[in-house]
Formats: C-alpha cells, sequence, structure tokens
C-alpha cells in the first residue's frame, strides 16, 4: 500500500457514499465547484456558528473540522439523507483527535430538519474508523477508478456527468 495522500474526513463520507467519487475527488478530479449543492453546504458552512471563535479548523495541515465547542467537535450538514456517511465523518475526527491527546464528543447538526445527533467513540468505533482508513488506501491507491454503481443519490452528485458521460452519448445515437 503506498499511502501517498493523507486522508481526510470527506474522505470518509465519500467511502461510505461511493468509492467512485472518493477515488475521483482523491485523484484532483474536482467535480465540486459546479454543483449546487455543495454551494449550499459551502453557504451553510460559512453562516454556521456564528458566536463560536473557533471555527474551521485546520488539525495538524490533515483535516479540518467545522467548530470546536467545548467537550463538542460540531459538524453542519443540510440534511439527514446521508447519516451514515456524517457519523464516520465525524468518528474519523474524533478518532484522530483522540490519537492527539484529545477527547471530544460530536454534534451534527442538521439545520433542515432542526435536529442534532449526539456521536461518541466507542471502542467499536475506533476498530470501524480504522477498518474504514485502511480501506480508503486500498481504494485510493488502485490505478483506476471503481465501476460505476448506480445509487438513488447519482442524480444529485457532482460527479454525475462524469460518471454517466457515455450513458448520455449513447442515448444520444
Amino acid at each position: 500500500m503506498l499511502q501517498t495522500q493523507s486522508v481526510g474526513g470527506v474522505d470518509m463520507a465519500y467511502f461510505l457514499l461511493c468509492k467512485r467519487k472518493l477515488w475521483l475527488y482523491k485523484k484532483g478530479i474536482g467535480m465540486e465547484e459546479e454543483s449546487d449543492r455543495v454551494l449550499q453546504g459551502a453557504v451553510l458552512h460559512d453562516s454556521a456558528y456564528p458566536r463560536l471563535e473557533k471555527r474551521e479548523i485546520l488539525i495538524d495541515d490533515a483535516f479540518k473540522i467545522d467548530a470546536l465547542d467545548g467537550e463538542y467537535v460540531r459538524e453542519v450538514k443540510l440534511s439527514s439523507k446521508m447519516i451514515e456517511s456524517d457519523r464516520l465523518q465525524m468518528l474519523f475526527y474524533l478518532y484522530q483527535l483522540s490519537l492527539r491527546g484529545i477527547n471530544k464528543k460530536g454534534l451534527i447538526s442538521y439545520t433542515n430538519e432542526k435536529r442534532t445527533v449526539e456521536i461518541l467513540l466507542t471502542e467499536k468505533g475506533k476498530q470501524e474508523i480504522k477498518k474504514a482508513i485502511a480501506e480508503v488506501y486500498q481504494i485510493i491507491d488502485t490505478p483506476s477508478p471503481p465501476a460505476v454503481i448506480k445509487v438513488p443519490y447519482c442524480k444529485s452528485c457532482a460527479y454525475f456527468g462524469f460518471c454517466y458521460a457515455r450513458e448520455a452519448d449513447e442515448d444520444d445515437t
């Protein structure tokens, strides 16, 4: 395993959502800047937690968390449609902080639903995140992207046009 790139929280989310998206993103094929959904998320992050001084915190040039609030790491999301990938992303942050001697709990705020979910780093969670990190490295170290796997949220993905360009060409013939 080469492990030439560092892995971050977004990578954990992409790992659960779509292995192909993860691979493309880690290879520098960025489609997010053209996505309305990504723009909505950026606006949300810019306006989230205005009363907190510790926001958008880069940790050891390795990963960035939305905010620190007392005993909590806070993340803000538009909706809970991707709750499992959000949970894995938060577990990654909590795990990485614990490796640095900082023990926190996690809070994910879903603004559209006006609800917050607490995430705790347990021993089971540590094992889960270690396994996920190893699998992410396996994916990004492969020479070609994983195959397209159609899932319901493909149409709202920033990479949709990239992944399904061939289908559009075939439809035109």
